[in-house]
Order: C-alpha cells, then structure tokens, then sequence
C-alpha cells in the first residue's frame, strides 16, 4: 500500500522550509507526498526576501485536485498567510469531510520575518484550529495563540491547556526556542488527557532553518501511515534529531537541517530521545 499525504504551505527557494521541506520529509519516511502552495517566498538562509500569496481560489483549486484524486491519509498545514486562505483551507476540508489535519502555525520566519498576517491569527483560531488532530507551536506562536507570555513549565502547561481550549485534539508544545536550556522537551498534552514528555540534546548549531516544518511534516507522514499521535511525536523528534545532528553547513545563514540524515542515523536518533515524566 503506497500511503499519501498532502501539505498546504508557502514555498521556500531556498529549500530548507515550507512545502520542500515537506516532500522531502514525506519521501524519507515512505509516504507520498502531494501540495498545495499558498504561497512563494523569495528566501535564502540569510531570511525572507520577499512573500507572493497565491490567491485563496488558487489554493482551493489545488487542494481539490489532489483531493478528488488521491487517498490522502493525513494533510499539514504550514505557512497560510491569510485570512481569506485560511477560511479557504478550512471550508475545502470541511467539504472532503475533514480529514486528518496536522496545523504548524507558521508565523514568523527564522530570520524574523512575518509570515502570517496578523488578522489571519484570528481566522486560523476561529476556522481551522477546531479541526486540528494535533497543532505544533513552538513557544512564540504558542504565546500568541494562547495570549499570555512562556517562560516557564509551569507557563508551558498553562499555554497548551489554553489552546486546547481552541479545539484541536491534540498540541505538541516545541521546546526549542527555550533561553539556556541544555535540551530541546516537547510536550504532548491531547484534548481527553494524555501527556508525553520527549527530551533530547541541544545541538548548538546555527543550521535549524526549517525545522518547525519539517519535525510537523514527520508527524504528518506517520500518521498518514496509520500512527498513533504518539507514536507519531515521537517517530518525528527521533527524525529530527538526526537531521540537526547532521548538519549540511549551506549557506552563511541559518542553514538547512538535513532530511536524508535519518536514513543513516536513525538506530543512534532512537537513543538521544528520552522520555520524560
């Protein structure tokens, strides 16, 4: 059986993010994976130069080629923009009966740079986020979804019940842009009570562009395979673990993490995941 996935996303030209990022991961990990572009960044490792969205028909249009097509077993959303593609996103997958949706609340680039206007902040709490199985945030997106500042577990815990309250079924809480920490914890926490706690090593690297996208897309692409949530969280930190341990050095910016590197480090990736309670 040849599983599908499908990611809505921005383009990134330099490849280390967005819908690359995406396909690529999906590739790695055995699933098939098919797009839809919301839309082109002009980007590099040294940021975003440049953001050309794709109208929201043209991203409907997209989304239901695919899904008139393909058996798709599980959809990622990344960078959307706008409101009027968000709106457009949710009311596409509502009419294919909502199927297993994976949200990266994609908002600000490595470099800094907005990618989510801030209207479309609403659009995305009021219409897609109910429809979630799981939301990925990592501590900045968590802070504006949930309204309130992180800076410790205890804020941890308190954001992710706070966007639970926003309906998805599930949110991994992304520990890797917390200050002096000597690792990276996620936290899983899903709407009917389940917790996991997943810690590995900080690598200190500047080479970590794309690694929202990419650790989302991992998550995705088990899913679409038939894992658990669980399962999937931790197959996805396992994966990118091995893809910033094993760096590429491109560029003179914050640089791509590595997508193949999980096919050669994957036994050693399994041993840097702890699990915390």
């Amino acid at each position: 059986m040849t599983y599908v996935a499908m990611t809505v996303a921005g383009s990134d030209s330099g490849g280390g993010a967005g819908i690359q990022a995406d396909l690529k991961t999906f590739q790695e990990l055995g699933v098939f994976g098919t797009s839809a572009l919301t839309a082109v960044t002009a980007q590099n490792t040294l940021g975003v130069h440049g953001v050309y969205p794709i109208e929201a028909a043209g991203v409907t249009a997209q989304m239901r080629a695919v899904l008139d097509d393909f058996n798709v077993g599980a959809v990622k959303t990344g960078m959307l923009f706008s409101a009027d593609i968000i709106q457009a996103v949710a009311e596409t997958l509502q009419s294919y009966g909502s199927p297993t949706l994976i949200i990266d609340p994609v908002m600000i680039a490595k470099g800094g740079a907005s990618l989510l206007l801030e209207e479309a902040v609403h659009a995305l709490k009021t219409f897609l986020l109910p429809m979630a199985c799981v939301i990925t945030p990592n501590i900045p997106e968590a802070e504006v979804l949930a309204g309130m500042t992180i800076e410790t577990d205890r804020d941890v815990e308190e954001a992710a019940n706070r966007i639970l309250q926003l309906g998805p079924g599930a949110v991994v809480m992304k520990g890797g842009h917390r200050p002096g920490a000597s690792y990276a914890e996620d936290l899983l926490l899903s709407a009917d009570g389940d917790r996991l706690a997943i810690r590995s090593e900080w690598i200190h690297t500047k080479d970590t562009h794309g690694t929202g996208c990419t650790f989302s897309a991992a998550i995705t692409a088990q899913i679409a395979q038939g894992k658990t949530i669980a399962e999937a969280v931790v197959d996805a930190k396992q994966y990118i673990q091995a893809a910033i341990v094993d760096g590429l050095n491109l560029g003179a910016g914050h640089g791509p993490t590595n997508h193949w590197a999980y096919g050669r480090l994957s036994n050693e990736a399994r041993k840097e995941v702890v699990f915390i309670d």
